[in-house]
């Protein structure tokens, strides 16, 4: 990387590890080395975003590619791009990320971050059995590697099993069941308050409502939002 004198500083903090992912996920560093970009259809993660870092919300529209328009917030910061350059996000990011050099410490909120982006959780009733709820968390990534890395770290983070990745459309998805996404929840949602798209958090609170089994431990959290199922 270059040497050059920052007007900033940028260390690993909770916050910073969360637009991390947000960058892993839907952002891109341009090949300049001082742009960055962020883009979703969630004015609500932007708006996070930008707070975040202190930035001006300077809000654009651009077509997203499904025949209707996305958002996206962009900027200049040279400190921030040579601190996510050196954490192991580049331009190209789909093709070059390997792993991303967060602190443990902080991995949970890199995981939400980028969980916010390209993440998903989703379920339905088995129909071979009664009463049974089955619900998935989903990471997506065009890069192997890089799933790999998240499926490790969140073995040695979270206590998952290696959950299991596939093949997708367009990219490779990493895939948890029930119980390993009962703990990605616990990890990633550690407390409240935290920086989140709440779209998401509310999608998994439905859920945990819904299953008998949740157990008292989510007890707090899922009475804390008032999210209809």
């Amino acid at each position: 990387m270059r040497r050059y004198k920052y007007t900033k500083k940028y260390e690993w903090s909770h916050d910073l590890a969360y637009v991390a992912g947000l960058i892993a996920s839907d952002g891109c560093l341009y090949n300049d080395r001082r742009h960055i970009n962020l883009t979703s259809k969630d004015i609500e993660q932007l708006e996070t975003f930008t707070k975040i870092l202190k930035l001006k919300f300077n809000l654009k529209q651009k077509p997203n590619g499904f025949g209707g328009m996305g958002y996206y917030v962009q900027f200049s910061d040279v400190a921030l791009y040579d601190f996510l350059y050196e954490s192991g996000i580049k331009p190209a990011k789909s093709h070059t990320i390997k792993s991303v050099s967060v602190p443990e410490i902080f991995y949970a909120d890199f995981l939400r971050g980028y969980f916010d982006g390209d993440g998903t959780v989703y379920g339905f009733w088995d129909k071979r059995w009664r009463s049974s709820l089955m619900y998935y968390t989903e990471f997506v990534s065009a890069s192997l590697e890089f799933l790999e890395w998240i499926q490790s770290m969140n073995s040695k983070m979270g206590l998952t099993t290696k959950g299991r990745i596939k093949l997708g459309t367009r990219a490779f998805v990493l895939s948890y069941a029930k119980q390993d996404s009962k703990k990605l929840f616990k990890l990633m949602y550690y407390d409240l308050g935290l920086p989140m798209l709440v779209r998401k958090h509310n999608k998994f609170v439905a859920f945990l409502r819904l299953d008998p089994y949740a157990g008292k431990e989510f007890a707090r959290v899922v009475k804390s939002v008032n999210t209809p199922v």
